[in-house]
């Protein structure tokens, strides 16, 4: 009796070690899956994180486009003209901003730049940011009168987060990308 005891114990004692054996684990793939994907998880969501914010940049580059055509509108048709009292720049910049709530920060980051031109050779479009990447606030409002060649630009400053990899989409000083919206047209002959 004391003899078998000793000898399923014996048993016992080889299954444990032919378990926990290193040529036993070295062979088995059960955790292969977690390990893979904790090698693969960081450059995915790198990749994925960088793809949702382009898509965002781009879609509030977009956005920022279509307010400056719906804005431009009221200086191109003479109804910032001849709106009582006529529109200023910061009126102005509240028309833009009533188009574009909810993505941007109106109040600190839209910049507005309305300037008239006798003919469309004679339009310049210096560049707003300075050598350090700084944006250079020297923004006027001139709508113009009838038929003046007018030149609306509208500047954000987007917040970009993920910069990983290399790739960073922040043309600016402090990690921000400018977002420029332009429309130049003709004023009609309004009255």
């Amino acid at each position: 009796m004391f003899g078998i005891r000793r000898t399923k114990l014996a048993i016992g004692m080889k299954r444990l070690i032919r378990i926990v054996s290193p040529r036993r684990f070295l062979r088995r793939d059960d955790g292969s899956v977690a390990v893979e994907f904790g090698l693969v998880m960081v450059p995915f969501f790198a990749v994925m994180f960088a793809i949702m914010e382009t898509a965002l940049v781009f879609f509030a580059g977009q956005t920022l486009e279509t307010a400056a055509a719906d804005a431009s509108r009221l200086i191109m048709t003479g109804q910032a003209q001849n709106h009582s009292p006529a529109l200023t720049q910061q009126t102005f910049k509240d028309a833009v901003c009533a188009r574009i709530y909810g993505l941007f920060n109106c109040a600190s980051g839209v910049y507005v730049d309305v300037r008239k031109y006798a003919d469309f050779a004679s339009v310049s479009m210096a560049s707003p940011l300075d050598a350090n990447g700084n944006l250079v606030n020297n923004f006027v409002y001139q709508a113009g009168g009838p038929g003046d060649i007018v030149v609306v630009r509208l500047f954000y400053q987007w917040p970009i987060t993920i910069s990983l990899l290399g790739l960073n989409l922040s043309n600016m000083s402090g990690g921000n990308r400018l977002l420029v919206a332009t429309a130049a047209f003709k004023n009609e002959p309004y009255n």
